[in-house]
This record gives C-alpha cells, sequence and structure tokens, in this order.
C-alpha cells in the first residue's frame, strides 16, 4: 500500500492534519493503533485561538452551542486571569470534552475522504530521499512520500527517528474520576489549590463530570488503583466539599511530563502535538498547542505534495512551531509550580505578586494572550484578527476555502487557483495576503500583491 500523507494517530492533533489535506485533494491515510475510539479523555478546554481555527474549518460554532464558557480562569487561591477582553470572537476558554473535538474533526476528515485504518500498530519506520516506509505489527508495510508523526508521549515514530525527548515529570499520581454529582459546583470550572494539594472538577455537558485531583502525600505509581474515598478526601481538602459524588465510572492514575523533542522534522518525517512536546496539565494548552501544530504544519505539506512550496517552506515548520512548544512547556511549567508552593508564606507571596501583577492592563493581556495563543504570533507572520469583509463575510469564513487569502481593492486576474482574492472592509491603498492558518503572510501596497502572491502562495 502506498499513500501520499500517512499520519500515525487518530488524536486531535492527527485529526485536523488528516482533514486539512484530504479537503486540499492530497490523499493521507490516518493509521491508528485503538480500534475503537474512547471518551477517557483528559483534555477539556479549548482555547480562542483554537477555536479560531476550528472556526476557519467550520467547526466552532456546534462546539460552542454544546460547550460552556469560562470569561475568567481560576489559577489558585482566589487569583483569576480574565479572558473576557481577548482581541477574539471566542473572549473565553470553551469546556468541552476532547472527545467532541475528536468527533468533529474526525467526521470532517473522513468527508472529505481521508482514510483510517484501524488496530495499526506501527513498530518502526526507515526513509529515503524519496521514500518513508512503515512497518506494522502485523507484519504489512505501507510507503509514504510524508509521515506526521501524533502518536502522543510515547511516539514510535519519534523513537524510531532517535530523536531524544529530554524533560522530566512534573507531577506524579494525578487521580481522574469520572463522577455524578449531588451538588454541582456553581461555576463552569471548579479549580483551585492549597499548597499540597489541587482538585479540578469539569463537566461533560450530559450530567458526568470529571475530577483531575492530586495530593503531595500521597505520591504513588501510574499502576495503582485509585479509590473513591481518595478522590472524594483531596476535593474536599480543596474545595472544602465533595460536591456530593453519588457515582463513578471510570477511575486512573497519570503521571504529567514536561519533555520536548529538539526537532520536529527529520527529511520526510514530522512531529505534531504530544509527539513532538507534552506539557504539564495547567492552564489546558496541551491539546491546543497541538492543534495549532496541525494547522501550521498541514498547507505547508499540501503545497509540498503539489510541487509548488518555495525552498524552505517546510523548514518553516520548525522554525515557527518549535519556540511556541518551549513557550507553552514554560509558561505552563510556571502556573504549576507557582499552584504547588507549599510553604504558607511562599503562597502568600504568590498570591500578593499575582493580584499586583494581573491588576495592570499590559501584564494581563500578554498573559491571557499566551494562555489563549491569541497574542502568539510567528516573526514576520503576526496572527490575522477576524475582520468582517465588505461582502459581509468574516475572514476566518473566507479561510475556509483553504487557500490565502488575499485582501484588496485591486483586480487580480491569473491566480484565482492560488488564491481567494477578498474586498476589506475599508479602502486604505493597501492589500494584506493572509495565510491559510489565519497569519498575515505579507501586507504591503495594493499595487505590489500580484508579486507578493506570485512570490509567497504555493
Amino acid at each position: 500500500m502506498h499513500t501520499t500523507v500517512a499520519i500515525i494517530g487518530a488524536g486531535p492533533t492527527g485529526l485536523l492534519l488528516a482533514g486539512d489535506l484530504a479537503t486540499a485533494g492530497v490523499p493521507v491515510t490516518v493509521f491508528e493503533r485503538r480500534s475503537e475510539t474512547s471518551n477517557l479523555t483528559r483534555a477539556f478546554g479549548v482555547h480562542a485561538r483554537t477555536l479560531e481555527l476550528l472556526d476557519a474549518r467550520g467547526l466552532a460554532d456546534d462546539l460552542v452551542a454544546e460547550g460552556a464558557r469560562v470569561r475568567r480562569l481560576r489559577l489558585f487561591d482566589g487569583i483569576e486571569l480574565d479572558l473576557s477582553r481577548l482581541p477574539s470572537r471566542f473572549p473565553y476558554l470553551l469546556i468541552t470534552p476532547q472527545y467532541r473535538v475528536e468527533q468533529a474533526l474526525a467526521e470532517r476528515a473522513r468527508k472529505a475522504g481521508a482514510e483510517f485504518r484501524e488496530g495499526a500498530r506501527l513498530t518502526g519506520l526507515r526513509q529515503d530521499a524519496d521514500l518513508v516506509t512503515l512497518e506494522f505489527e502485523d507484519g504489512g508495510t505501507v510507503t509514504a512520500d510524508y509521515v506526521v508523526g501524533a502518536d502522543g508521549l510515547h511516539s514510535t515514530v519519534r523513537q524510531s527517528l532517535g530523536l531524544p525527548f529530554p524533560g522530566k515529570a512534573v507531577l506524579t499520581s494525578i487521580m481522574l474520576a469520572d463522577v455524578r454529582l449531588a451538588t454541582p459546583p456553581e461555576d463552569v470550572l471548579a479549580v483551585d489549590a492549597v499548597g499540597d494539594a489541587f482538585a479540578m472538577v469539569a463537566p461533560f455537558g450530559d450530567g458526568w463530570y470529571r475530577i483531575f485531583a492530586w495530593n503531595r502525600d500521597n505520591q504513588v505509581g501510574d499502576r495503582t488503583p485509585v479509590t473513591l474515598d481518595e478522590i472524594r478526601a483531596v476535593t474536599r481538602r480543596v474545595h472544602g466539599t465533595d460536591f456530593g459524588i453519588t457515582e463513578t465510572r471510570w477511575m486512573s492514575r497519570f503521571h504529567s511530563d514536561e519533555r520536548q523533542a529538539p526537532r520536529y522534522r527529520v527529511g520526510r518525517v514530522f512531529l505534531a502535538g504530544d509527539a513532538a512536546h507534552v506539557h504539564s496539565p495547567a492552564g489546558g494548552q496541551g491539546m491546543n498547542t497541538g492543534l495549532q501544530d496541525a494547522a501550521n504544519l498541514s498547507w505547508k505539506l499540501a503545497a509540498a505534495v503539489r510541487g509548488r512550496a518555495p525552498e524552505g517552506l517546510l523548514d518553516t515548520y520548525q522554525s515557527e512551531r518549535h519556540p511556541v512548544g518551549r513557550l507553552v512547556l514554560r509558561s505552563s511549567g510556571t502556573l504549576i509550580r507557582a499552584a504547588m508552593i507549599r510553604s504558607a508564606v511562599g503562597r502568600r507571596v504568590r498570591d500578593t505578586l499575582g493580584r499586583i501583577l494581573l491588576g495592570l492592563p499590559p501584564v494581563t493581556r500578554r498573559a491571557a494572550g499566551i494562555i489563549s495563543g491569541v497574542g502568539i504570533s510567528y516573526p514576520g507572520a503576526p496572527r490575522a484578527a477576524d475582520v468582517t469583509l465588505r461582502d459581509g463575510q468574516r475572514l476566518y469564513e473566507a479561510l475556509r476555502d483553504g487557500r490565502h487569502v488575499l485582501l484588496t481593492d485591486q483586480n487580480l486576474e491569473g491566480y484565482e487557483d492560488r488564491v481567494l482574492v477578498a474586498a476589506p472592509g475599508s479602502t486604505t491603498g493597501e492589500a494584506t495576503l493572509i495565510r491559510p492558518d489565519g497569519y498575515v503572510a505579507w501586507r504591503g501596497p495594493a499595487t505590489e500583491a500580484p508579486t507578493a502572491v506570485a512570490r509567497l502562495v504555493p
């Protein structure tokens, strides 16, 4: 079997990438070791920048309608981060379980023509200048022009490339439990920490809740069974109540690492999502960072498959996304370490400084921008705001075409297969070229737009 692009892993990152490539007409196959889907998910938060990218794929509005919005993100001991002033159509954190995001992305990918192979466990790969050969547990092999490893923390793709994954465990013995509650929290997302413990309660939206809990005084291995008494005790310790847990359907234990691969590309093979970087759960940035990896890589891979990628375009995946992964490692690590300060004096200093700093608008804007992703741009390529165009359409609706969008008042003939031309809401004599992932590729006089399109658009 041969496929143009092989994606290893059918989590959110792999699914978004598959949908983008299939929509662009690129033959793509997703290989997933699991044989069935599961709702046993860890991620619950979809940040503003990710919602913008989902909006550019026509998926955001349905997810928003089903989820719950958090406009003030609780960090610790009453310290909150205001998201309501984000310069976005989505000034909040959307609380919705990861499996719903996966369902929406999988449906889009299948409708676009992506193929799926379930129960396919990769054991290794090798590559030369022209091709990648994948080897599977059942003895079968598949060749591909390009491969993307979106296969998580224990990525077989990364290991087969011989890439290190330096870092360490930041939290061990995190407990998970899916429960029903007699008296649910008043807030959509109940989260707090007391130095030696933390607990977060998030809704599935169907009457079930997920509790994330950690107790410094009971650090045991991942395989140690979780008891409901443990969950109740830690939740009461942090929140003053266990919210009247009445039943449970699933419990587990895991550890959280901080790691990042030094390279996201080796020849024809790429890493994305947790295969490339893993973070602490603080701020809920893990799944979001992976989805943003996929949005960055997909249009570049599509251009390479068509043979129209400018020199070095695929290398910009590393230069643009690796620094973002490093930034998220630092920001989430800072949050979790601040939340876990043990001494009472240290917590008082933290709380005092936190209130002072988050009372300064520039600090709040910067912090909210990093956590939400809205404030993250690439060198020479700032994030494009979702402006209303002259015909009443929004920019991110125009991006659903999957091509670059050129905002200009000038006629541009001969490039219809490469760029979608749209009239901006106001006349300035300037033109702006927007990449398919919602970042500005070029801005300048409208008279220079044809040259810019010819140079920058694959």
